[in-house]
């Protein structure tokens, strides 16, 4: 399988933060979700990608390509869109085309008026007249419109309503529909990256703490419920984010083998949702 993006061993050090020697995957036509709470690194980690800041060490290649060596070539194939608008506020969205336009060989008019035609966007109001949902359609209009291969989204639905944000979301499974690309789509709304995402990178503190398919991750991480009495058979160091009341338990554990067959047969064993496990691993497991 062809990957579109290969991060490896990649480190960034600051004064008071170290993106620590991180390194994941991203195949050509799947959705990546990167996750992690503020600071975590995902910005630092994007920077790096687009090469807007340099790095200490480790590998980044875009298209099979190292991603410093072909910049120029890698942004012509590249579609980035930020959690806030950077174009001419006070221009319309037909001249905002325009002047970006003159940034990019591929630039196809045609792709960009069947983009505005599909997103319901007027070419003659100007942008700071959009609201931020719209917003948000007319910058992955512009994305697509140099036919990018590869995009990257930075909180695509925060701020959103949320029936705007299904809009969004609908919007961006279609374009993995139609067009034969990838994305990295950093978000802080989880329950959104279960909705479209192929594979979840998570970053805690600088760190990888894991980075696989969806599938993979429900059936390594289980959640477990059961009677508080079962707590004594069970390793506590293999649950992660343990609540206990007066009568019962919760958890999570990636190692489900290690209890006991008798005991299992006791609990309530679920799939947890991508939040859950986020919340449960940043908790730690033994307390």
């Amino acid at each position: 399988m062809e990957n579109i993006l290969e991060i490896r061993n990649l480190t960034k050090k600051y004064k008071n933060f170290k993106l620590d020697d991180i390194s994941f995957v991203i195949p050509k036509g799947f959705i990546m979700g990167f996750i992690g709470e503020n600071g975590a690194g995902k910005t630092t980690t994007i920077k790096l990608i687009m090469n807007i800041l340099q790095k200490d060490a480790g590998e980044i290649k875009v298209f099979g390509k190292e991603n410093v060596k072909h910049e120029r070539e890698i942004k012509e194939r590249i579609g980035f869109v930020y959690d806030d608008c950077f174009y001419y506020e006070n221009l319309s969205i037909r001249d905002n085309g325009k002047i970006i336009a003159g940034f990019y060989k591929a630039w196809d008019w045609n792709v960009f008026n069947k983009y505005l035609r599909k997103f319901n966007l007027d070419d003659k109001q100007k942008v700071k007249e959009l609201s931020k949902g719209m917003k948000m359609k007319f910058a992955i209009a512009i994305a697509l419109s140099h036919k990018a291969e590869f995009i990257i989204l930075d909180e695509p639905t925060s701020g959103l309503d949320p029936v705007m944000r299904r809009q969004v979301l609908e919007m961006l499974q279609q374009v993995m529909e139609d067009e034969n690309v990838g994305m990295l789509i950093s978000s802080h709304i989880t329950s959104d990256l279960e909705r479209i995402a192929d594979y979840i990178t998570y970053i805690k503190n600088g760190k990888i703490v894991f980075s696989m398919s969806i599938p993979e991750l429900q059936d390594e991480y289980v959640m477990i419920k059961g009677n508080k009495n079962l707590l004594r058979e069970i390793d506590r160091n293999i649950i992660y984010g343990l609540i206990e009341t007066p009568y019962g338990f919760e958890g999570i554990t990636r190692e489900i083998s290690k209890i006991e067959s008798g005991v299992k047969k006791q609990l309530v064993i679920e799939k947890p949702s991508i939040e859950e496990i986020m919340v449960a691993v940043n908790k730690g497991a033994g307390k």
